[in-house]
Order: structure tokens, then sequence, then C-alpha cells
């Protein structure tokens, strides 16, 4: 077996991984967001698309595989109709800023009718080879992969993205043995706060914002983010206050609709039947009265509605920004510099820029604990930065593992 990293090696985004033996896997094809945005390197002849969940970052290039190709397709339910969710709406936006197309409906088409849907559990024999999922614990319908070779019965596992803490509408990863393990490591350098501590602060802060008449502004990503954070306010009994606007709205029906691959799924529905739902410009006048919760995507602050709210903002309100912020998105600039760019605009915000650990991504105790209970021959450390993928394949290679932090562009061969 040979895998080649085509993204997300030495970096977060773009999450592409050619595994290549007498059939051909390519394992996600996503995108990188920040000024520009990035795509992975070029890839051979596929005869299997395996999506590990419906993030940009893993599926945003997906039907572009569909161009001269038709590659049966494999993941969850839950991704494919998410991932369609995100890909229609990455194909509007580059339609409105007149942008060279990557693909289009057409390709996107093809990619939708070949994507065969499995549950957790259930194995899929292509070739000499079985394909299962397992819950990722990262969003509704997230998966860690797991190729086995019939004849050697040897187990490639890729995690995509994963959390074993459980939160409060996914389930904790299931950890699988592995003889070879992709890991991502995206926090490899730290663990994460204690997320009901960063719960009971959040809640505080907003609350203290309603109570003054101010907007609590929190932008979140529209598929998972949306839906936790919005059922931590209904937790706490600030959901009658929240506006959600954009694709948040639409991710969050979707995710309704498959209560199987949720926790807690009545928290989310009781919260749905108290929000706002900002369907026009006369309700984004009204989110922004003081006293309320705006809900919007995008979580980086690169486009979306929240570029609508932020330079209108009244007195005494605050931004909570709840997740990962990528270098070169507005939403490091804001954190770093209090500043957003909108229209090729620098715009100065005078508002509290507030930061909550709200990751839906194994911390550094995590991803060693899955490690040492998968116990794998190799690991290979995915989708984090140079810093934090190298400095941890050192870490396990003093453990004793066989370790790799590969570049994008290397190939590894492997015993399969």
């Amino acid at each position: 077996m040979e895998i080649q990293f085509l993204g997300g090696a030495r970096e977060v985004g773009r999450s592409s991984f050619y595994v290549k033996g007498s059939k051909n896997f390519l394992l996600d094809y996503g995108v990188k967001v920040g000024r520009k945005i990035e795509y992975p390197i070029s890839v051979g002849k596929v005869d299997a698309f395996i999506l590990s969940h419906a993030h940009l970052d893993h599926c945003g290039f997906a039907p572009e595989l569909y161009r001269h190709a038709f590659p049966i397709a494999f993941g969850t339910e839950p991704s494919l109709r998410l991932a369609e969710l995100l890909l229609e709406d990455s194909i509007k936006i580059g339609i409105k800023e007149h942008l060279p197309p990557k693909f289009t409906k057409r390709e996107l088409g093809f990619f939708l009718r070949r994507y065969v849907p499995y549950d957790y559990g259930a194995p899929v024999g292509f070739g000499e080879y079985d394909i299962t999922f397992y819950d990722a614990g990262h969003m509704c319908g997230s998966a860690v992969t797991k190729i086995e070779k019939s004849s050697s019965g040897r187990k490639l596992v890729y995690t995509g993205d994963f959390k074993i803490e459980e939160q409060l509408l996914q389930r904790s990863a299931e950890i699988v043995e592995s003889d070879i393990l992709m890991i991502e490591t995206t926090y490899a350098n730290r663990n994460h706060e204690d997320r009901k501590s960063a719960i009971k602060r959040f809640v505080e802060e907003v609350r203290e914002v309603v109570d003054n008449k101010g907007t609590a502004l929190v932008p979140v990503f529209a598929v998972g983010r949306a839906q936790e954070v919005l059922a931590m306010l209904h937790k706490n009994g600030l959901s009658d206050k929240v506006y959600m606007d954009g694709m948040a709205r639409k991710a969050t029906d979707i995710t309704l609709e498959f209560y199987k691959y949720l926790n807690n799924v009545e928290l989310l529905k009781d919260a749905v039947k108290n929000i706002q739902r900002v369907k026009d410009r006369r309700d984004r006048i009204g989110a922004l009265d003081g006293g309320n919760i705006i809900l919007t995507p995008a979580g980086m602050l690169n486009g979306g509605p929240v570029l609508n709210y932020i330079t209108k903002l009244r007195k005494n309100s605050k931004i909570f920004l709840t997740g990962y912020q990528a270098e070169a998105t507005n939403g490091r600039m804001i954190l770093e510099e209090g500043k957003v760019e909108i229209d090729e605009n620098i715009h100065r915000i005078p508002y509290p820029v507030l930061k909550y650990d709200f990751s839906a991504h194994a911390g550094r105790d995590d991803i060693l604990e899955y490690v040492r209970k998968s116990n794998p021959e190799k690991v290979i450390c995915v989708h984090g930065d140079a810093e934090n993928s190298t400095s941890i394949a050192t870490e396990l290679k003093e453990e004793g593992f066989e370790a790799f932090a590969p570049e994008v562009g290397d190939r590894l061969e492997f015993e399969f």
C-alpha cells in the first residue's frame, strides 16, 4: 500500500489522502479557507471516495472528482445531506463573486448520485477490502474509517476529525484497533479547557450582554457548532433570545432528521421551538434591536451573514468566537488586531471579542489515548500544523511507535 498526501499534512485544511492498493481510495477531498482558497494537489485514478464528515476542509472539493470520472463514494447519510448543503452554497458564492468555477451543479449531481450511505458498524465489501465506519464524536455523521484487507486482516484506520469527550449533542468517538493509524493532530500541543467551566463562563457573559440590551453576536460554523451552541443556550434558559441566520437554519433542520446520530436530541428539538429564524432584511434589523443573541455563519468571519451584522452592533454588544480561527481569516484578524476585512476594506471593530474553547476536536491527551488504545504499528500524524504534527510524532516515537509527520506531496509505502 502507498499513501500519498495531497493536502492536510503539516497543515489544517484541504484534507486529502490517496491510498493506493489493488483498489485506490481517496480519503476526503477538502479545501483550505483563508484570504484565498487552497486546493489539494491533483489525484490519480480513484476507485472509491470516502468522506469522513461534512466540513468544507474535508468535502469542499469532492465534486471536482466527477468532472471526468465517476468513482463510487461512501460515507454516512447525514454527511451526504450536510455536504450537499455546503457544496451548493459554495457554487452560489462562486457565481456571486464571479469566480472561475472549480465544479458546477453537474459535477455535484454526479457526486450525490454516486454516494452510497452506510451506518456505523456496517461493513462495506469493496474488492479485497472491507470498509467500516465508526462514530468519530466530532459532529452529526462524522466517521472514523477502517479499511481492512480480507486476505491479511491488516487494518488502516483514519480518524478524520474526532473527539473522545462527549459533547451535548455528540457521543464519544469509538476507538478502533489498527495496524496503520492516520490521526488528526489539530490540538496536539494542548488539552482543552474543562467544557463545563467554559460553558458556564460563556453563558454568564452572554446573559450579561442580553441584560444590558446589547447584542451577543456568536459567529458559528453552520454545520455542527451552531447546533451545539444552540443546545448550550437552551439548556441555560436563553434560547428564546436567539436569532438564527443563514445556513445554520437549514443545517439544524437536517441534523434533526438524523436523531439516531445525536446525544440529547430532545434538547435540540426543544431549543429549535424557541428561536427566531432570520429570513430577510427586516428580521436582521429586528435581531439587532438589543437584548438578543445572534447565531450566524461564518465561524471564521470569512463571509456569510455575520458580515452584515458586525459593523452594525449597538453599544454593550460583544462578539463571541467559539471555534478554531485559521491563519489569514477574519476570525484570526479580529482576535489579534480587532479588525475585519469586508469587500476589500478594513474595518476596526470597537466591541470586545471573547474566545471560548468549544472545540469538537481531540486535545493532546485524547490523541495519545486514541493511539495507545488503537495500538498500531505505525502512526501517521495529519490535520495539524507543522509544529503540532511533528512534535506529537516525536513523542510517539519515544513511546515506541513508528510515527510519521508527512508533508504535502510526500508518499509513504507500507506492507498491507
